[in-house]
């Protein structure tokens, strides 16, 4: 058995990467090290469990004595890294557990990895790490950091952290950035689930500024499956670029969904905008098509239509996650705004 360790895996990506190995594969052995924050959630992997190649540990990623035993008790091969706190709103709120967590955290975890010898290590990043786009261009592997968050920022510190153990250790490390995810398990504090979540609720649906901001959406199995290249395939060292090519200005997925759900755009509540909002992000797949022959197999039609299905027949999942703080966190976000 080859034995991965996936952190954060009971959220949204990291939970869907780990049903995705274990249906795809019967060689693997999962370790889900999660801390099980307000978008972590168990749920999202009940139907695998019990499944004997499945462990879960409850626990961060900084804390050191427990990533060092992780990997010494489960011999541990491999290591996706999706663990980090990951709203931007969230950040800029409060931007030091961002970078306990996904800083410090990511190299407890290389410092560990360096020491017991893994076979590969990658580190989930994302495309926010580039800054902004104008109206054209898109990000390669070669565009210049410029994170204009608390949260891209220390995203981009961690990545250049995990390319520092590969020049410095030869670790054999690689970094994929991936645009906007949507699919299933997705944590309600974002755009999509948030949007058909009060739609269903007959609620006013939030829109930041006229809305107008343009993001590169990819489903979050498409998002798997090259993530699974990467670990298999992928060039030591390297950064791997993952987009849907697939681009939407934030108004038009509201309206989309809307339209879905037959709901009238009158629910549409254009709200402050946030503090150095990101215009737009585009991401250039050409070079993990090129060199691992990757492509995604949703097209957004299809995708967002299973998703919204997916949220209005999992309604429970909803209010389980929404109940107690995630009110009082939306209320600060959105009421007097």
């Amino acid at each position: 058995m080859k034995n991965l360790l996936v952190t954060g895996g009971a959220g949204f990506i990291g939970s869907n990467f780990i049903h995705y190995m274990l249906a795809k594969y019967s060689d693997y052995s999962i370790v889900n090290l999660d801390s099980l924050t307000y978008a972590g959630n168990l749920e999202n992997l009940a139907l695998i469990q019990n499944d004997p190649r499945y462990t879960f540990v409850k626990g961060s990623i900084d804390n050191y004595d427990l990533v060092w035993d992780i990997f010494q008790k489960y011999r541990i091969d491999s290591v996706i890294n999706f663990a980090a706190e990951s709203h931007v709103d969230r950040s800029i709120m409060g931007p030091q557990i961002f970078i306990d967590t996904n800083i410090r955290g990511t190299q407890i975890l290389l410092e560990a990895a360096r020491n017991f010898g893994i076979s590969r290590f990658i580190q989930i990043s994302t495309d926010e790490v580039y800054g902004s786009l104008g109206d054209t261009g898109k990000f390669t592997e070669t565009t210049p950091l410029s994170p204009n968050s608390p949260y891209s920022a220390s995203k981009a510190g961690a990545d250049m952290l995990v390319r520092s153990y590969y020049k410095t250790f030869k670790m054999p490390v690689l970094i994929t950035r991936c645009s906007n995810n949507y699919g299933p398990y997705q944590f309600p504090e974002k755009l999509i689930p948030l949007m058909i979540k009060n739609a269903r609720d007959n609620k006013p649906l939030p829109v930041y500024g006229k809305g107008t901001n343009i993001r590169d959406w990819i489903h979050v199995k498409d998002h798997c499956a090259a993530i699974n290249l990467v670990l298999h395939n992928g060039k030591e060292g390297d950064v791997y670029n993952i987009g849907g090519e697939n681009e939407w200005t934030n108004i038009d997925i509201v309206k989309t969904i809307l339209k879905i759900l037959n709901k009238p755009d009158s629910l549409i509540t254009f709200v402050t905008d946030r503090p150095g909002h990101d215009f737009r992000y585009a991401i250039d797949p050409s070079k993990i098509k090129r060199e691992l022959g990757w492509k995604p197999e949703y097209t957004f039609e299809t995708g967002i239509a299973e998703t919204i299905e997916w949220y209005i027949n999992h309604q429970s999942w909803i209010d389980d996650c929404t109940s107690g703080q995630y009110q009082h966190y939306y209320d600060k976000m959105y009421k007097d705004r």
